[in-house]
């Protein structure tokens, strides 16, 4: 349990850390290249915000099982 408990928060923690990240592939870095900088901000943060959906919702998913587990074993 312990174990679990460590694993999540050091997710929790990266996700929540603020870091400029390159999250774009060889063909969305060209086309970024040749829109400027401020386009380009723009479109990392529209390919992080796509990223980050998922695995908000994963993640919600698997707090209300792991939530559900521990209520059950009491």
């Amino acid at each position: 349990m312990k174990r679990i408990t460590a694993v999540l928060l050091g997710v929790v923690f990266m996700m929540l850390s603020v870091v400029s990240v390159s999250a774009q592939c060889s063909i969305c870095t060209k086309t970024a290249q040749q829109m400027g900088e401020k386009p380009a901000k723009a479109l990392n943060a529209g390919i992080l915000y796509l990223m980050v959906t998922p695995f908000a919702v994963v993640g919600f998913i698997g707090y209300r099982l792991w939530k559900q587990n521990k209520t059950d074993k009491v």
